[in-house]
């Protein structure tokens, strides 16, 4: 699948000033707690050929944020990310394959040294060129993982039945990349 006229091949970064990393997790079964990771690096190596392109990311677990102070202290700590032994989370891509007008980009996530292969359904949101010259192109991404999957398994049994952090999360991606130099 050849790339649209106006986007160029070559190495692309993550603008993470104008990127979320987000997601959404379900609190006591009756809420959902959402937040972001503040601090992420990334390269998309475009290719003349979309599914012939590489994506390689990497997140710092220290810059969780879900807009509670203790939360995310308790989440940086060894109970869930242990940030001290585990400072990054990483994806590296291995497939891309075309869905309609969105894409599957499937790859390899690892988080507190597990790895596991994920599938991140993808929509190309276009390119623009920005008021100081940059070429921008923007990219919408969402899966679903297990927690436990990756050795996230604190939990806390509630009193009327459940558990205080569901095994589900929802990962969002909303990704603004930089063109190459030209």
């Amino acid at each position: 699948m050849a790339l649209p006229a106006n986007v160029t091949t070559g190495t692309w970064t993550l603008d993470p000033s104008h990127s979320e990393i987000g997601f959404t997790v379900r609190h006591a079964g009756i809420s959902k707690v959402r937040g972001q990771f503040t601090d992420a690096a990334a390269t998309l190596d475009l290719a003349e050929d979309v599914t012939d392109s590489k994506v390689n990311a990497t997140i710092k677990t220290a810059s969780f944020d879900s807009g509670d102070v203790n939360r995310d202290g308790h989440v940086r700590g060894e109970d869930f990310f242990d940030v001290e032994q585990f400072p990054e989370i990483s994806f590296v891509s291995n497939t891309i394959v075309p869905k309609g007008d969105a894409y599957e980009l499937q790859g390899d996530l690892t988080i507190k040294g597990v790895t596991r292969p994920v599938a991140l359904e993808t929509e190309f949101n276009g390119v623009a060129v920005d008021p100081f010259g940059n070429t921008r192109a923007g990219l919408s991404a969402e899966t679903t993982i297990s927690r436990k999957d990756f050795g996230l398994t604190w939990n806390a049994v509630l009193e009327a039945g459940g558990v205080l952090v569901s095994d589900k999360v929802a990962i969002n991606l909303e990704l603004a990349f930089i063109a190459p130099a030209a």
